[in-house]
């Protein structure tokens, strides 16, 4: 014989004994007053240890910040990843090719382009054969030189965003190249537009391969040319098609979150400005502009890497919420219960450049 009521009051009953036993774990492990809806535990000291160990960074304490050229390689891309993931994301950019035209011979030409990447990251264009810069190229011959420059979209737009110039020989991709089919779905996903003129006898499909790859960070950041092979073999974030958004809505919604955390953990004074300006699945930059004196501010560019890396835009925004609540939470005064150490002790930070825009 079934009784109706009976199943659901034992499952409320469980789900009441469960709840319970979590609140009271939670109570104990965190002091009274710390906010448990954005918060999260860490169960003991030899896990926060091994993550801190995985990268090899001293993190900020009290008194100073301890900068680790290996740790800092630990918790950030490297230039080969970034210059690949700026060109993965883009899907346009500038073509400049040598003009050929009566009375600027030889001048640099500048034509806006759709782009794809093939398989090993060289730019695949689908060109007509009347446009300027496919006269250019035609009449350059096979050893001409083009190159090809592209950068991020961002919220401050202007040279404060990171990009990629890909200098190199252009050529048509034959009618037989293993290739094409899937060249020519890949660029019809990406550029709607292309579906009606890619059987066009006038179109035909071209391809760059890079001899110098030049990467820009941003503005008064790194830039650092490339290796082709280098740029060949590495691969786009994981989060690069996510990262302008998640870097939007950090700096529109977690101000406060923002400047907690330059204040307890990065140990700003006098904090004018601070803004998230990179977000990969290693960490994020975070660019902070402090006042030095009257009428002198310094601007300083910092790494927070994430204790481990992440694969998908959720785990990002979790280990990003960690962060702000350790920034509170030592802001608030509290401790570690399991070995009296302050919150955000084992994140790995480093300072990546001083008066950046000095």
């Amino acid at each position: 014989m079934r009784f109706p009521l009976i199943e659901p009051l034992l499952r409320l009953l469980i789900g009441a004994i469960l709840f319970s036993c979590t609140a009271g774990f939670i109570a104990s492990t965190i002091q009274s007053g710390s906010r448990i809806d954005r918060g999260h535990i860490y169960e003991n000291k030899q896990f926060r240890q091994r993550c801190t160990n995985t990268y090899s960074v001293v993190a900020a304490t009290e008194d100073s910040l301890t900068e680790n050229v290996n740790g800092i390689a630990a918790i950030k891309l490297n230039v080969n990843e970034k210059a690949r993931t700026v060109t993965s994301v883009c899907a346009s950019g500038t073509l400049c090719t040598m003009s050929s035209h009566d009375g600027i011979e030889g001048a640099p030409f500048g034509s806006h382009v759709d782009y794809v990447l093939d398989d090993e990251g060289n730019p695949v264009l689908l060109m007509n054969e009347m446009s300027m810069h496919t006269i250019n190229i035609r009449d350059g011959g096979e050893e001409g030189l083009v190159t090809l420059f592209t950068q991020l979209s961002g919220a401050q737009g202007g040279q404060d965003v990171s990009r990629v110039s890909l200098t190199g020989t252009i050529s048509k991709i034959p009618n037989n190249a293993e290739d094409l089919d899937a060249l020519r779905m890949r660029y019809s996903i990406a550029h709607s537009y292309a579906d009606q003129v890619m059987n066009s006898p006038r179109f035909d499909f071209y391809r760059i391969s890079p001899k110098k790859v030049y990467y820009v960070g941003g503005f008064g950041v790194m830039a650092k040319w490339v290796e082709p092979e280098d740029y060949r073999d590495a691969e786009a974030d994981v989060l690069s098609r996510e990262a302008s958004s998640i870097i939007t809505k950090l700096n529109r919604d977690h101000s406060e979150d923002l400047l907690l955390t330059a204040t307890h953990l990065l140990n700003v004074e006098n904090l004018e400005t601070i803004r998230v300006t990179g977000v990969d699945r290693l960490g994020m930059d975070l660019r902070v502009t402090k006042q030095i004196r009257r009428n002198k501010l310094q601007t300083n560019e910092f790494r927070i890497g994430f204790r481990i890396p992440v694969i998908s835009v959720e785990d990002a925004k979790s280990e990003i919420l960690k962060v702000f609540q350790e920034a509170w939470e030592k802001g608030e005064g509290y401790v570690w219960d399991s070995d009296d150490s302050l919150p955000g002790s084992d994140v790995p930070i480093a300072q990546i450049a001083e008066d950046a825009l000095g």
